[in-house]
């Protein structure tokens, strides 16, 4: 079974992983386990920029996210040594989840794509056992521009600096801000709009 990255998703957050020795198998190669766990943790590198890292689910009720499946498609192989740019997209956000996707490239040889795969991550109160609605700070994040990704670099599994928005003290830059601001509260409410009918999904 295939399944194919959509053309409309956005791009929300970059980082590189090295690759490790320990990473291949005796093929030499990156071993198939090591893509998971690449995603895994540009997900959770990608989690922690928001400010929600592990051990952060007393700051939203006992929630958190989890995924429910993962599939990757093996185009080229990684191997090492080499640096690996991990793209992550989200789309189709939901009333408790958002689907999210990854691209695989090695930074020497930029665009072209060594492997792509995804995973359907939900919002999900660990008391309860039971999913929940994302909270309105993270369906934002899940709609925001790709201008706001940048590359990081991953060490051991933890984003050595976050991506972070940075305040400005121009006036011009003020109203610039300003005006993308309520562009994209607009998109956002447009969104909602059109997804309020559509019956929930976990």
């Amino acid at each position: 079974m295939k399944i194919e990255i959509p053309e409309n998703k956005k791009l929300i957050f970059e980082c590189v992983i090295p690759i490790r020795w320990g990473d291949m198998d005796a093929m030499k190669h990156l071993n198939n386990a090591s893509y998971f766990r690449y995603m895994e943790t540009c997900r959770i590198d990608w989690f922690q920029s928001l400010g929600r890292g592990l051990g952060s689910e007393e700051l939203d009720g006992g929630c958190g996210i989890l995924i429910v499946n993962a599939f990757c498609n093996f185009y080229r192989q990684l191997e090492y040594p080499g640096d690996v740019l991990m793209k992550m997209y989200v789309s189709d956000p939901g009333r408790s989840s958002f689907e999210s996707w990854n691209t695989m490239e090695r930074t020497d040889q930029p665009g072209v794509i060594y492997a792509a795969g995804g995973a359907t991550t939900v919002w999900s109160n660990f008391t309860e056992q039971k999913s929940a609605p994302l909270p309105d700070w993270l369906r934002v994040r899940t709609m925001m521009s790709a201008s706001r990704a940048r590359p990081i670099t991953a060490s051991a599994g933890v984003a050595s600096q976050c991506t972070k928005s940075h305040a400005t003290s121009s006036w011009a830059s003020c109203v610039s801000t300003l005006a993308r601001t309520a562009a994209a509260c607009f998109w956002i409410w447009s969104i909602t709009s059109a997804i309020t009918n559509a019956p929930p999904n976990m």
